[in-house]
C-alpha cells in the first residue's frame, strides 16, 4: 500500500511523495507514522484500502492533507483543522519562539495576550500552554475558524477566550475593557489577491480566502493598522509580534521606526526570509 500510495503521488507530481504516502497510509490504518512502520507485514483489510484510496484520490485532486487527515503539527503538539482554517505554518512558529525568549518566565502569570485573526488556534493555545499563567484571547470573524480554534482550546485543555468580530475593532474593544495587552500576536492576510495565481493548489482552492488575502488588496493593511493601534491596545514595554509576507519587510519596519516605538525589528525565519515584526512599545 505505501509503494503504490508513494507512485500515485508521485504521479501526480507531488513533491514530497514519500511522506505524504506515509501520513495518507497510516490515516488510513488509523495508526501514527511509527505505528505503521511497526505493521508493515499486517493484512490490510478492504475497508482500509477503501480508506486509503480515497485520501489518495483526494489528494490527488491537491486537497491539503493536513484537511483529509483532519490536523497538522505546530510546535509539537498536533491541532485539528480543516476547511475553514488556515492550515498551520512551520514559520509561524517563529512567533512562538520570539515570545518565550522575550518573556521572561517568571512574568507570565497574569500576563495578558491577544491573538488577532487566531484561525486555527494554534498561536492562541500554544502560548496559552508555553507562557504558563497567561490570560489570552483570541479573535476571529470567521465562525468556522473560531468552531476549530475552539474545538483546538479544548483537546489541549488551554485556557483561551475565543472572540468574533473584526480584528482592529474587537482588539481595541478587549483593551478598553481589560486594559492594554502585554503581548500582541497575529498572522493576518496579507497576499495580495493579483498573486493568486503564485499560489499552490492546495492553497488557492481549498484554504479560506478570509485568511489568504489583504484587504483593499494591500498587503500592509493589517501590519500597518496593528501598529497604528499600538498606543492604545499595548502597555509600555509590551511586544507587538506580525507574521509577514516575504516582500513586506523594509516597508513595515519603516512603518514601526516611524510609530515612535521603543526598538522594532524585522526577524529571519529560518529560511533567512524576514518574516515577523518584534515591535516593543
Amino acid at each position: 500500500m505505501l509503494a503504490l500510495a508513494r507512485g500515485f503521488l508521485e504521479r501526480k507530481g507531488l513533491g514530497e511523495a514519500r511522506l505524504e504516502a506515509e501520513l495518507l497510509v497510516a490515516h488510513a490504518l488509523q495508526v501514527d507514522r511509527l505505528g505503521l512502520f511497526m505493521r508493515l507485514d499486517a493484512p490490510i483489510q478492504g475497508a482500509e484500502v477503501d480508506l486509503a484510496r480515497d485520501c489518495l484520490v483526494r489528494r490527488g485532486r491537491r486537497e491539503p492533507t493536513a484537511y483529509i487527515v483532519g490536523q497538522r503539527e505546530f510546535f509539537g503538539r498536533d491541532f485539528a483543522v480543516g476547511p475553514g482554517a488556515l492550515v498551520p505554518r512551520p514559520e509561524t512558529e517563529l512567533i512562538v519562539d520570539l515570545a518565550r525568549e522575550r518573556i521572561p518566565a517568571a512574568k507570565t502569570a497574569g500576563l495578558r495576550v491577544a491573538d488577532v485573526g487566531t484561525g486555527s488556534g494554534c498561536l492562541a493555545v500554544t502560548l496559552a500552554l508555553e507562557l504558563e499563567g497567561a490570560v489570552v484571547d483570541a479573535i476571529d470573524l470567521s465562525e468556522e475558524a473560531l468552531a476549530w480554534a475552539s474545538r483546538n482550546a479544548e483537546s489541549h485543555d488551554a485556557s483561551v477566550s475565543l472572540h468574533r468580530g473584526e480584528g482592529l475593532e474587537k482588539l481595541e474593544e478587549l483593551a478598553g475593557v481589560g486594559g492594554p495587552f502585554d503581548l500582541i500576536v497575529s498572522n493576518p492576510p496579507y497576499v495580495e489577491p493579483t498573486e493568486r495565481e503564485l499560489l499552490s493548489p492546495e492553497v488557492r482552492e481549498h484554504e479560506p480566502p478570509l485568511a489568504l488575502y489583504a484587504p483593499s488588496a494591500d498587503p500592509d493593511f493589517w501590519a500597518r493598522g496593528l501598529i497604528e493601534l499600538v498606543p492604545r491596545v499595548l502597555k509600555p514595554g509590551g511586544l507587538l509580534l506580525v507574521e509577514l509576507g516575504h516582500l513586506q519587510g523594509q516597508r513595515v519596519h519603516q512603518l514601526a521606526e516611524g510609530s515612535g516605538a521603543r526598538s522594532a525589528e524585522i526577524v529571519d525565519d529560518l529560511a533567512g526570509v524576514p518574516r515577523v515584526l518584534a515591535l516593543v512599545r
